[in-house]
């Protein structure tokens, strides 16, 4: 059975490639939503097993929507990933994912591989086909 991501960044373009590439492999069913206002209610709907989540949105900004989430019974133990391009794969150590507390970055442009990988252990599905 597929697992649930919700993707919420403002561009339009961006989300439609990463969705086709999350939904290839037919492990994941990917929810879009480019109005971060909205992503709480299609939050709520869709009952995502992640979110990614961007930075970086005009309305309510990343943080916004994230302290929403916490705030919301039905989505607060529900992970987030961050994605921003305010840090790049430089600033990172090899492969490594930031965190900030316990919340995890991703940067952007995002690599696939280390999405995948980052998914699997959040998942647990390390080695799922």
């Amino acid at each position: 059975m597929a697992r649930k991501i919700l993707l919420v960044d403002d561009e339009a373009g961006f989300t439609q490639l990463l969705k086709m590439n999350l939904e290839k492999g037919g492990r994941y069913e990917v929810c879009i939503e480019n109005d971060s206002t909205k992503a709480i209610s299609v939050a709520q709907g869709f009952l995502p097993d992640l979110i990614l989540l961007d930075v970086v949105m005009p309305g309510m900004d990343g943080g916004d929507v994230q302290a929403a989430l916490q705030s919301d019974h039905m989505l607060s133990r529900v992970p987030v990933l961050m994605l921003t391009a305010l840090v790049d794969s430089t600033e990172l150590s090899e492969g490594a994912v930031a965190q900030s507390g316990s919340q995890m970055v991703l940067p952007k442009p995002v690599n696939l591989a280390l999405l995948f990988r980052v998914l699997d252990e959040i998942l647990g599905e390390t080695g799922a086909a």
